[in-house]
């Protein structure tokens, strides 16, 4: 009982804090202080109360570090610490790093040896971004033969590891955990026995463990925490073979579905739009559908899909929702805004600058995204398109910004950027 106590006083902060329901009523913006996973608090990849400018030289940097593998796993901050991840594609050799946030000074490194094995190129041994929260780091990775999570201290200590079995798919791992209160949410949505655990963040012991259906194509969606206008929040779970559905976060249960929400792969994750949940599936390299669903409102109603929209959607991006607008962000480039209640398209611009694998983020009025090329793109949130600046990075990059305690923290295949709010 008391974990479930703990873990309900924590959604609660939660999903307040990252405003993931309906929308909240006016405050005064406030920059967060930790980036505790893949999108930021709760997914939702929106930060309010600082600005950055929308563009810069290498000068600008308040400091730069070169890392020891390259990787598409973002940056987490808790405090003064920033963690992340690197990999050898020779050896597998995955590295955790620790460094401190203000001046860029390596506190810690710590290696994991692995074995090479099949995944696409475009993948990498560093390509999922670890989780945070005040005690530990949690850090995942999998190959066809075990699926691994290492739950380690903030000063690097290994407090416990867990195989969760062997991971089948046609392209590698790219599974991020998330925290939810005092357990670790891992989905395991691949090409045979899936399932979703919830481990208790200090023991690794499992909670519980959600079966899935598995299917020819993995999935590879960081879930978030959904708060209806009553009762309990859902925990968001989405792939080809299961749809959407919402999760009892304490035990697992299944609470509603829509099976056949997502008729292709899921690669990016599910965007928090008022009373919306938004998802987006493609095949091919490129995405086929973005699909808004709308959870029940009363505990035990049923959910519904509110709108679909078929062109120039995303793949692997994440999609923006901010004030009754959703930023659409192709992988080949084209940005649209829709209207969040209905999907009409507002406007839609294509980019050029090649492919993007990255997702954007909001920072004030300003969307950032990068191309696989290294080319910062930012534009300005709004009913009509405005590219504000362009910047270059300098080498190839997959991984999302991260933002905390007034700085952005930009990494790319093998270099780490920290670049200071505006004043």
């Amino acid at each position: 009982m008391r974990h479930i106590l703990l873990m309900a006083a924590a959604v609660g902060l939660v999903l307040a804090a990252a405003a993931a329901g309906a929308p909240a009523q006016a405050q005064e913006p406030k920059p967060p202080e930790n980036w505790p996973r893949f999108l930021g608090p709760n997914g939702r990849a929106v930060v309010q109360g600082v600005t950055f400018p929308a563009t810069w030289t290498n000068a600008d940097y308040a400091w730069t570090a070169d890392l020891p593998g390259g990787g598409h796993s973002s940056a987490v901050v808790w405090g003064d610490r920033l963690f992340i991840t690197s990999g050898d594609q020779k050896t597998a050799t995955r590295t955790i790093q620790c460094y401190r946030a203000a001046e860029g000074t390596l506190v810690w490194t710590k290696a994991y040896s692995g074995s090479p094995c099949r995944q696409n190129s475009l993948n990498a041994y560093a390509a999922t971004t670890p989780a945070l929260d005040a005690e530990r780091l949690y850090v995942s990775w999998a190959t066809p033969e075990r699926y691994i999570v290492v739950a380690l201290t903030h000063a690097g200590d290994e407090v416990w590891r867990l195989d969760l079995g062997p991971w089948k798919s046609q392209h590698g791992y790219g599974q991020s955990p998330m925290v939810v209160g005092d357990t670790v949410i891992l989905t395991n949505d691949q090409q045979g026995p899936s399932f979703i655990v919830a481990l208790d963040a200090a023991t690794g012991k499992m909670r519980w463990k959600a079966g899935r259906p598995g299917k020819e194509k993995a999935a590879y969606a960081v879930p978030c925490l959904f708060q209806p206008p009553t009762g309990s929040p859902y925990l968001i779970v989405m792939s080809k073979a299961a749809g959407v559905a919402g999760l009892d976060p304490a035990t697992g249960r299944q609470l509603w579905q829509v099976p056949d929400a997502m008729p292709e792969r899921v690669v990016s994750s599910p965007t928090l739009a008022g009373d919306l949940v938004l998802g987006t599936c493609g095949t091919g390299g490129r995405g086929r559908h973005v699909v808004a669903v709308r959870p029940p409102a009363l505990p035990g109603g049923q959910a519904e899909v509110a709108w679909t929209v078929t062109k120039n959607a995303p793949y692997v991006p994440t999609s923006i929702w901010h004030k009754g607008r959703v930023l659409l962000w192709s992988d080949k480039g084209v940005v649209s805004c829709v209207k969040a209640d209905s999907g009409d398209v507002i406007w839609s611009e294509r980019l050029g600058g090649g492919t993007y694998y990255a997702s954007p983020i909001l920072v004030g009025d300003k969307v950032y995204n990068t191309s696989t090329k290294g080319k910062m793109v930012v534009l300005k949130m709004g009913d009509a398109f405005e590219r504000l600046g362009d910047v270059d990075l300098g080498e190839k990059c997959h991984a999302t910004p991260a933002v905390a305690g007034g700085r952005m923290f930009l990494r790319t295949w093998s270099r780490l950027m920290c670049l200071p709010a505006e004043k």
